[in-house]
């Protein structure tokens, strides 16, 4: 079986996306598949509008001698990919990490609310748009692959059918490579793009409140030297407001790094409170720096969550995900 593997993101461009796609490349053609990769980066030079429209004409052409497109998001590669697959007469199947509409609505047309709030409210042209959009391309779609239980809730919202849980998985694949001058004191790091639901304010606010705390973002970096960061760190804080399925939450649990998250979207499947880390709810800077407080008062006990959560990790393993993806290609 030859699947095409329409991705926005991929190798050396970061984030869980690019991971993501780089291992299907590299262990699905052991499970005896061919996987022809198409990145959004081949025409991301384009002007906009112009570069979806030849993305759509190059996964065409390289449906042809395709049995499934898989497409990596709803939007940017999944809307071409899924308009390529109904013109091809090819399966089509599409991941949905998260809500391409809500964060777009976030970053760029001043919507507020929560993503939970945002499934049952109208806004602006621009963010309906993205919104049907996303509909159509699940609706498409054979089957719906999510990254957990809580974005399968918000995505059978969209009336989308044979929705499968795949988590993400991990293969750190290289060496953590620990930063050559590391500050003194208690060390509070966390990674991810500097978008407005990440809360990175405040992390360094509850940070700023402690004599002797640092903090550290591992942004922009090479994998390994980002993956240091998070090793070396006596606290990986992941204060987002919206998460579907954080990839970097399950690397610093790989790591051994005690861990400060909030209870949103699918962080409360990784990290059970008080056990393998410690959760706070989100938008609160009290609750955040009486929880790092307590790792930096309670090394051992932090130590011992740290171990815990890197136990649950094997769950999380490549294998588990392409065993499961596998027998989803096999009956779509």
């Amino acid at each position: 079986m030859k699947v095409l593997i329409a991705t926005g993101l991929y190798p050396p461009e970061s984030g869980g996306p690019a991971t993501y796609t780089k291992l299907l490349e590299e262990r699905l053609p052991g499970q005896g598949f061919v996987v022809p990769i198409l990145p959004f980066s081949r025409v991301r030079h384009l002007p906009k509008f112009l570069r979806h429209i030849a993305y759509f004409f190059t996964c065409l052409r390289m449906a042809r001698r395709a049995d499934v497109i898989y497409a990596l998001d709803t939007v940017s590669v999944g809307f071409p990919a899924a308009i390529a697959a109904l013109v091809s007469g090819k399966k089509f199947l599409v991941r949905v990490p998260g809500d391409y509409a809500w964060e777009q609505g976030v970053q760029h047309f001043d919507v507020q609310d929560s993503l939970d709030a945002f499934q049952s409210k109208k806004y602006g042209a621009q963010v309906e748009t993205l919104r049907s959009v996303q509909k159509f391309v699940v609706r498409s779609a054979r089957a719906v692959v999510v990254p957990s239980d809580y974005m399968k809730r918000i995505v059978s919202g969209w009336g989308a059918k044979n929705i499968e849980v795949i988590y993400s998985s991990i293969d750190l694949g290289v060496t953590p490579e620990l930063p050559a001058t590391r500050p003194e004191g208690f060390l509070v790091v966390t990674s991810g793009r500097r978008v407005p639901w990440k809360g990175f304010e405040g992390i360094e606010r509850a940070v700023e409140r402690e004599k002797g705390w640092r903090f550290f973002v591992a942004e922009g970096l090479p994998r390994a030297q980002a993956l240091g960061w998070v090793k070396t760190a006596n606290v990986f804080a992941l204060n987002s407001s919206y998460e579907g399925l954080s990839h970097a939450l399950i690397e610093a649990m790989a790591l051994g790094t005690p861990i400060v998250a909030t209870r949103v979207g699918g962080n409360p499947e990784l990290i059970e409170d008080g056990v393998d880390g410690i959760l706070v709810p989100p938008h609160d800077d009290a609750a955040l720096h009486a929880a790092i407080k307590k790792i930096a008062d309670d090394p051992e006990a932090a130590k011992a969550r740290a171990e815990s959560a890197r136990a649950k990790t094997g769950q999380f393993s490549i294998d588990t995900t392409i065993t499961q993806l596998v027998a989803l290609l096999k009956t779509v």
